[in-house]
């Protein structure tokens, strides 16, 4: 497989496994039911995983950005996003793996999104920097002599033309 192939599948694989771990976070994990006297109806209160877990849904999101960071980077840079990616995923399925005791299988659905999104920051720790960057045309060129807002002025001043190329 070329190397687009595997950027492109890489950054798929976390998105998703990010994605899963940030819906599956903000359903209902659990229910807490609080008996009341007759004719009182028992009191329900639905929590999330992100009600038993308040640091599971920005983990997810910082997930979905490092995703990003992936086609953004380049070299060592991207190696080191591929391991922040592979770190997240890892404190994500452990937050699923945590809730799966008493929970519902959402908390199960955020294990598996942790560990696509752990797979995907492994492969592309170790395979990233060999991967195609952004083309050029994307970062800020160097300044020319003949971009610089003085090199005009002193061009008019010896009587050239700096229009005249």
């Amino acid at each position: 497989m070329n190397g687009r192939r595997q950027l492109a599948y890489t950054v798929l694989l976390c998105l998703a496994g990010a994605g899963l771990a940030l819906f599956a976070a903000t359903r209902t994990w659990a229910v807490d039911v609080v008996t009341r006297p007759e004719p009182l109806p028992d009191l329900r209160t639905p929590r999330t995983g992100g009600d038993l877990l308040p640091w599971l849904p920005p983990l997810a999101v910082v997930g979905l950005a490092g995703s990003g960071a992936i086609v953004a980077t380049r070299g060592w840079a991207r190696r080191w996003v591929g391991v922040l990616l592979l770190l997240v995923g890892l404190g994500v399925a452990a937050g699923g793996a945590y809730g799966l005791g008493e929970t519902t299988a959402w908390a199960l659905a955020c294990v598996a999104g942790g560990l696509a999104l752990a797979g995907g920051g492994a492969l592309t720790a170790l395979r990233g920097p060999s991967w195609p960057a952004m083309g050029t045309r994307y970062e800020r060129a160097a300044r020319r002599p003949a971009d610089d807002p003085t090199a005009a002025w002193d061009a008019l001043d010896r009587g050239e033309d700096p229009t005249v190329s």
